[in-house]
């Protein structure tokens, strides 16, 4: 297959409507709920064929349990391409000229430290187990339905013609991001500065993630996305929560949240999808960071995840893709928030720590160290970098470069205030 692209981005306008268009995808939808009776038995067929049969459980401080699942029993293996499909315990190649993890200008080093997930508190899982963050009979039934439990709210709206907000903003989402396109990418990294942003309504979410694109703009968009969000609706709480996305036909039909469905198949034993991450930043005081790096092995083709300091985490399998099968022709680093206007107002729900990018180190949010990967297996700096926010007086984003962060940003912002109503 030849490199992918996108129809309709080789002028500037053309490549703003592409944007506004991918991220205007997702709407909060609402399905017609099942009888009942029928509902409840659903739900236990799906809790059935998700939580897989545990060799340990552990019972996390907030409230998670963890099953700590044979690494051939996970839910990738439900699969029917996937039945004998012999795992790769570690990738062909990692990507060459990695940022040292934890290079930070002298004046913030202090106050960059480490992070974990809460569950390590209470135990950890044995080799040759994953663990897997047990579904809970609440969680599908906060759903629309049993079969939208775990995937991201779509719906499909025809392409803008123009950049005007109010065609994009139909799907009440909201970014402030980075992105770079016109090339072939074979993937990308980020450290991401991880905090709790305040969401008003349960049905309103606040993420900070990469995306890694391939596509056009259409049904057929290939999405893998990775990073850390606050979902009360996903998880019933307001934690800070590391999360991963998956979708190959425009998140209609196929991909999910985390190993809520078959296709990523995850090798490490000590990073749990969906689980907690502890502890987050806090405003003028210590500040927490991941890194998170997805990449193409240029052996096997698999796409894989890394988490903070090596953490190998597993892959998705390229058959999953058609345009990822062969590369990606965007990437995409930011944040997101639903804006659901519940009172007729904009949304409080924050984005990143609620603050704006001027505010700076310590007080807003920040990705850094912004590389991608090319088509010779290296960590690049990106070039022709532009940034993108449907309004910047609700959420905003700042890019800079230096000699410790590399590419870095600013983004975010509180949403309703005197001059985003």
């Amino acid at each position: 297959m030849g490199a992918a692209h996108f129809s309709g981005v080789r002028s500037r306008r053309g490549r703003a409507a592409a944007v506004f268009f991918f991220l205007g995808l997702i709407s909060l939808s609402c399905a017609g709920r099942l009888p009942a009776s029928r509902q409840k038995l659903e739900v236990r067929k799906h809790l059935k064929r998700l939580n897989k049969p545990a060799l340990k459980t552990i019972k996390s401080p907030d409230g998670d349990i963890i099953d700590c699942v044979h690494i051939s029993n996970q839910p990738a293996f439900d699969h029917p391409f996937l039945k004998d499909h012999k795992i790769q315990t570690r990738p062909g190649y990692h990507p060459e000229g990695l940022y040292d993890e934890n290079k930070v200008s002298a004046e913030n080093k202090e106050t960059v430290k480490p992070i974990t997930q809460l569950w390590h508190m209470n135990g950890q899982c044995p080799e040759e187990t994953i663990p897997i963050r047990r579904t809970r009979k609440d969680d599908v039934l906060r759903a629309s339905s049993v079969k939208k439990y775990g995937k991201k709210k779509q719906t499909s709206i025809p392409q803008p013609r123009s950049a005007d907000p109010d065609l994009i903003n139909q799907s009440g989402h909201q970014h402030a991001i980075a992105y770079v396109e016109g090339d072939t990418y074979y993937g990308a990294k980020a450290t991401i500065n991880v905090w709790e942003p305040k969401i008003q309504q349960p049905n309103e979410f606040s993420l900070s993630q990469i995306w890694v694109l391939g596509g056009s703009f259409g049904e057929d968009l290939n999405s893998i996305e990775a990073g850390w969000q606050v979902s009360p609706d996903l998880y019933g709480d307001n934690n800070t929560r590391l999360f991963t996305y998956w979708t190959s036909d425009a998140y209609q039909a196929t991909g999910c949240y985390n190993l809520l469905c078959s296709g990523f198949i995850q090798i490490n034993s000590e990073i749990a999808m969906g689980a907690s991450i502890s502890p987050v930043s806090a405003y003028r005081n210590s500040q927490y960071d991941i890194s998170i790096l997805v990449w193409k092995d240029p052996k096997e083709g698999n796409w894989w995840m890394q988490f903070s300091n090596g953490y190998v985490l597993g892959y998705w399998p390229s058959f999953l893709f058609s345009y990822l099968a062969d590369s990606a022709s965007m990437i995409e680093w930011g944040g997101e928030i639903v804006n659901s206007e519940s009172d007729g107002q904009h949304t409080t729900t924050q984005m990143g720590s609620g603050h704006f990018p001027e505010e700076g180190f310590g007080k807003s949010s920040y990705f850094r160290n912004i590389q991608v990967v090319d088509s010779s297996n290296n960590l690049k700096s990106p070039k022709g970098m532009g940034t993108f926010t449907e309004k910047s007086n609700c959420y905003d984003v700042q890019t800079g470069t230096n000699d410790d962060w590399g590419h870095y940003m600013y983004y975010g912002g509180p949403g309703r205030n005197p001059n985003c109503a």
